[in-house]
């Protein structure tokens, strides 16, 4: 008992005089409040970035839209920014992630490794094809006037197979301003006016929109813990690969799903 109220006394002087010297306390703070709010802050400083690049292209040939959020028959869709040219449409998904990132076209997740730490993400191509699905079908235009590019912070060093356009925030403009050909000969002002006609700026349908995702990642967790496959359902198996066993469909080639480790 002597013991603990000896550790109490020392630890209740350390309190007192980090709350007598105010420099101490700004700087715990801080760091407190870095650690709690660094994931927004970052979000926040990529999103703003991106603006920054997409503002450098010229107002006449490009109408730029930031977080834009569409509903049709499959749900809510959250769209990152949209370059609605003459040239096509952008669709444009970013992702404010730095360290090692993998990735492959037809798998389920990415990976990011920071350090000895490995985090998983949803594969993005896919995630773009859904945006893009939805924009065929409010806007009534064929799939060839889209064009999706998936767009990493510059702190991100990328390690991804993949046909489709996989960049870095530096190579955003140049990659837009490659497609030169006219693929819509139609007034791009009137989609644009049609896009924020639709645009849901409701907070609470965009909180909702949140959740519906996290209640589907979930469940389609459960499904895979329970070897149904969560794309298609159908069974999982073990399989042979060049790397090792793997758990995937098998319902394959059809479906492509692999449960990740």
């Amino acid at each position: 008992m002597e013991q603990l109220l000896k550790i109490l006394e020392v630890f209740w002087i350390g309190i007192k005089s980090i709350i007598s010297n105010p420099t101490i306390l700004s700087l715990l703070l801080l760091a407190l409040l870095m650690k709690l709010f660094y994931p927004k802050f970052r979000g926040f400083m990529g999103e703003f970035w991106v603006k920054l690049e997409l503002n450098k292209l010229s107002k006449k040939e490009y109408i730029v839209l930031n977080d834009i959020m569409l509903e049709n028959q499959n749900g809510t869709h959250q769209i990152d920014h949209l370059v609605i040219s003459k040239y096509g449409i952008f669709v444009i998904e970013m992702k404010n992630y730095y360290g090692l990132i993998f990735g492959d076209e037809y798998k389920n997740n990415w990976t990011q490794h920071l350090g000895k730490k490995k985090y998983y993400f949803k594969n993005p191509i896919h995630q773009n094809y859904g945006h893009i699905k939805a924009l065929e079908e409010i806007l009534q235009l064929n799939n060839n006037v889209f064009i999706p590019i998936i767009c990493f912070s510059n702190q991100a060093k990328m390690k991804v197979n993949s046909k489709s356009i996989v960049i870095q925030l530096d190579y955003l403009i140049q990659t837009i301003k490659k497609f030169y050909k006219i693929q819509l000969d139609m007034d791009i002002n009137s989609i644009a006016d049609k896009i924020k006609l639709l645009n849901i700026t409701n907070k609470d349908q965009r909180r909702k929109h949140v959740s519906n995702i996290k209640a589907k990642i979930k469940a389609d967790n459960q499904k895979a813990d329970n070897m149904l496959c969560p794309k298609c359902g159908n069974q999982l198996v073990l399989k042979n690969g060049k790397y090792g066993t793997f758990v995937g469909c098998s319902n394959y080639p059809k479906c492509k799903y692999i449960k990740e480790n």
